[in-house]
């Protein structure tokens, strides 16, 4: 079963998505929380895979209560998914880098928020192209220090061609496709990545690959 959490301070938001994804016969609601504290609060108690959270909520807004929990070993299995109501949200990069693994606007597809739990739970990201071109033009611009390319030097040829991948969107299936291999072993190679790399998620190594210039921005 995947484990959601749903942090909105509007009741019928909520309401909507549990009706969505309670009919899901492998999705279960672990709780809901009206505001940012409450959430980080819940998830300490819950554990739970996925946290679809919105951005503007009071008592601590979604892109603080992502950096709390992101910020806490303890929960380093949950991912976070950001719901907002504009794909422009001044605050969705921020809160990416924060820690969240992607992002959904609230007037998506039913079968995409549907398919976004599942995506995120699985590991992988959740981004749209112009929200990660928008990403890497925040840690460009200095939203935080860049580290050493040399962190790149503890990966294998086939690590980085992973990495690269990895970078512009490809899923472990579309990763195997590209390189001849099995999901099973691309799968493998990300998460070795992301060990070596000290990274949380698939996320966090996108942005890596931008930040120690692996990959440059401008593709489409």
């Amino acid at each position: 079963m995947i484990r959601v959490l749903l942090a909105d301070d509007q009741l019928l938001v909520r309401a909507g998505f549990r009706a969505l994804l309670e009919a899901e016969d492998d999705v279960e609601i672990v709780g809901e929380a009206g505001t940012g504290r409450a959430a980080v609060d819940l998830v300490r108690q819950t554990h739970p895979d996925v946290v679809l959270m919105d951005i503007r909520m009071p008592d601590g807004d979604g892109l603080w209560a992502t950096g709390e929990i992101a910020a806490d070993p303890a929960l380093s299995g949950t991912r976070i998914v950001i719901v907002t109501t504009f794909e422009l949200d001044e605050y969705v990069a921020q809160a990416i880098i924060a820690g969240a693994s992607g992002f959904l606007v609230k007037d998506t597809e039913p079968v995409e928020l549907i398919r976004a739990v599942h995506v995120v739970a699985d590991g992988d990201a959740l981004l749209s192209p112009g929200v990660t071109r928008r990403l890497i033009e925040r840690v460009s611009s200095g939203l935080r220090p860049a580290p050493d390319a040399a962190a790149l030097r503890q990966l294998t040829e086939r690590e980085r061609e992973v990495l690269t991948l990895v970078a512009h969107g490809l899923t472990n299936t579309e990763i195997g496709e590209r390189l001849f291999l099995s999901p099973l072993t691309a799968k493998t190679h990300v998460s070795r990545i992301m060990t070596k790399l000290d990274a949380r998620d698939r996320v966090h190594l996108v942005v890596l690959a931008y930040e120690t210039g692996l990959v440059q921005p401008g593709w489409q």
